[in-house]
């Protein structure tokens, strides 16, 4: 390799263990989806304003909207620094594609929130392991070894098993909420299908995290100013920012979170596989609904004990054994 391009791949060289960079793209999604998720729940569930004039912030497609606005701008610094001059020869449709996917997942995982509570949705979600391991045999034709089949059902049994709390049920709107788990259904079927095109990517193109970070974010914000520009959504949150300034500090640290959280995401997606990426963003819920229970005191019953083995013993089978042989 020429000299020139020392200073490019200098700051990767850090990272050439492979368990060492797996650590860190485990440590760096964990922690800045952590405080990402602390962040989100304050701007979307707090109420601003005092006695009559409270308001609840309604304004999701705006919010994802800056949220990807800052992705393309960090995913682009992070280029200039990390890559210098390096060509991607990734298609653009199939950028533009992965962000139609991208952007469908998470509008309709969104938007089961109106029919099926918070739990069940979380609960659907951490399923996500199973569609793009499913998508990826079906439409890659790829080959998993079988210890990755057996640590997938492991974690995602076990991250179930924690999160399932039996109540009683009264709600009597039953086709409404078959309807949500509909939109769950739908959205890991596109997670599932954005698996495979970042897939295609690794394999075809050898796209670049960051890369692959910027550009799906850039057509991501496209979709997404439209649709805002249309619906006059963004007029209204300029509005609300113009009464509650100090939401602003929020929104710029949940948007600098999420790009550094992504970063580590798009890292595990070309490092490892989506597979992989999905099994640590799964396990990831995991770990910050339990931090949580120890963080606050919460008794864990002895199904969520059962879970928390279930999901440890996965994570130790597949760092041991669902590697599977190296290919070029």
């Amino acid at each position: 390799m020429a000299a020139g391009k020392g200073a490019g791949i200098k700051p990767a060289s850090v990272l050439q263990n492979e368990r060492v960079r797996f650590a860190v793209c485990f440590l760096g999604v964990f922690v800045c989806y952590f405080y990402y998720g602390i962040l989100q729940e304050t701007i979307t569930r707090g109420q601003y304003g005092e006695g009559d004039k409270k308001e609840n912030f309604r304004f999701a497609q705006t919010l994802v909207f800056i949220q990807c606005v800052i992705n393309s701008v960090f995913a682009k610094l992070l280029i200039q620094f990390f890559e210098g001059s390096r060509p991607d020869h990734t298609e653009s449709w199939l950028y533009g594609l992965c962000s139609l996917s991208y952007l469908g997942a998470m509008v309709s995982s969104n938007s089961a929130l109106l029919y099926v509570n918070y739990p069940t949705q979380v609960l659907g979600k951490s399923c996500k392991p199973i569609p793009v391991m499913i998508l990826g045999v079906t439409i890659l034709k790829k080959r998993y070894p079988l210890a990755k089949y057996l640590c997938v059902l492991l974690i995602v049994s076990g991250v179930a098993l924690f999160l399932y709390k039996p109540n009683k049920s009264t709600t009597t709107d039953d086709h409404i909420f078959g309807f949500g788990e509909i939109l769950l259904l739908l959205s890991l079927t596109m997670d599932g299908l954005t698996g495979v095109a970042q897939d295609h990517m690794r394999a075809r193109f050898q796209t670049s995290p960051y890369h692959m970070m910027l550009n799906i974010n850039l057509w991501s914000t496209l979709v997404l100013g439209i649709a805002v520009l249309t619906t006059g959504e963004v007029w209204e949150f300029l509005s609300f920012t113009e009464r509650f300034p100090s939401i602003i500090y929020n929104i710029v640290l949940f948007g600098l979170t999420s790009a550094l959280g992504q970063t580590f995401i798009f890292m595990t997606v070309v490092y490892f596989g989506p597979l992989t990426c999905s099994i640590v963003t799964t396990t990831r819920k995991f770990f910050t609904i339990l931090g949580s229970v120890i963080l606050f005191g919460n008794v864990i019953n002895s199904m969520q004990w059962v879970g928390t083995v279930l999901v440890f013993l996965g994570l130790g089978l597949d760092a041991k054994f669902g590697k599977g042989p190296k290919k070029h």
